[in-house]
């Protein structure tokens, strides 16, 4: 697979902010502490990346138009996935489902066995017990927070308008210069190192879920740009080794519903943080506006 084309703004990350404890009341009516997220804040850059979804011209599909994007305002992202400890905050408080992870995993590997509904839970959840806004990111979020760690569609797609099989074959061929085994287990946070904007476990084993609904996409057959394009916000992007689709109420992907290869081995996320104000306040303070 062909490395990622990424654009940088002058130096686009900042250092991680060690976070102050919190108070959760459990379930049982105890109050315990609690730490919340470490972050890394990422300062305005560009990206050129593929764009999620199908795109097909005369019924035939094709590559994903390469676009760049600007990240206008600063990102405050979780450097590392959501823990199964973290998780279980939630389940414990009756805000989230259990996971359906059924395996012996290390408290501090990532919560997998997560379906996008359950993501959303507890980005609620967490929201409420920490009084900052917290979301998924959206899939361009992710692809410039993963920087050299995006990977994104397979590469190396013809388009053979006479032997639609060749596109299938050089995908099955990107799938397998990945080498990976599948169903690795969950491993502890920093297990698959840290990328160079400081943020941890990025395209490892387990895969992120998005905000960015799945798009069918129809191209005018002269070229001339986009005929018709559907959502369907009841499958959303995944991001990890490689992209993948999913239902929203999918929480194993290898149960089916990838639209790529191989399907992920783990689905997990991290979130980020929107604080109203703070973005215009640090850049005025960098003096970046």
């Amino acid at each position: 697979m062909s490395a990622f084309i990424l654009k940088l703004m002058p130096i686009a990350m900042m250092a991680a902010a060690v976070p102050v404890g919190l108070s959760i009341q459990a379930a049982s009516g105890h109050r315990r502490s609690h730490v919340a997220a470490m972050t890394v804040s990422l300062l305005p850059g560009s990206i050129i990346y593929p764009m999620p979804g199908e795109y097909l011209r005369g019924g035939r599909p094709q590559a994903n138009p390469k676009v760049e994007r600007q990240l206008n305002g600063p990102l405050e992202i979780m450097t590392y996935q959501v823990s199964a400890a973290d998780y279980a905050d939630c389940v414990s408080a009756g805000a989230c489902r259990p996971a359906e992870e059924t395996r012996s995993i290390p408290r501090d590997a990532p919560a997998t066995g997560v379906s996008y509904l359950d993501a959303v839970a507890y980005a609620r959840w967490y929201s409420d017990v920490t009084g900052s806004l917290w979301r998924l990111p959206s899939d361009e979020e992710w692809a410039f927070a993963a920087a050299e760690r995006f990977a994104g569609e397979f590469e190396g797609v013809e388009n053979d308008a006479d032997n639609p099989a060749r596109r299938w074959l050089t995908s099955y061929q990107a799938e397998l210069d990945l080498n990976r085994k599948p169903n690795p287990l969950p491993r502890s946070r920093g297990s698959f190192g840290v990328n160079s904007r400081g943020l941890a476990d990025f395209s490892g084993n387990v895969w992120e879920w998005t905000s960015t609904c799945y798009v069918r996409t129809t191209l005018a057959e002269d070229g001339s740009g986009v005929a018709s394009s559907v959502d369907n916000c009841g499958v959303h992007v995944l991001e990890g080794l490689h992209r993948a689709y999913m239902s929203n109420f999918v929480s194993d992907g290898k149960s089916g519903g990838c639209a790529v290869g191989l399907p992920p081995d783990n689905l997990g996320f991290r979130l980020v943080r929107d604080r109203p104000g703070w973005a215009s306040d640090l850049l005025s303070h960098l003096g970046m506006i």
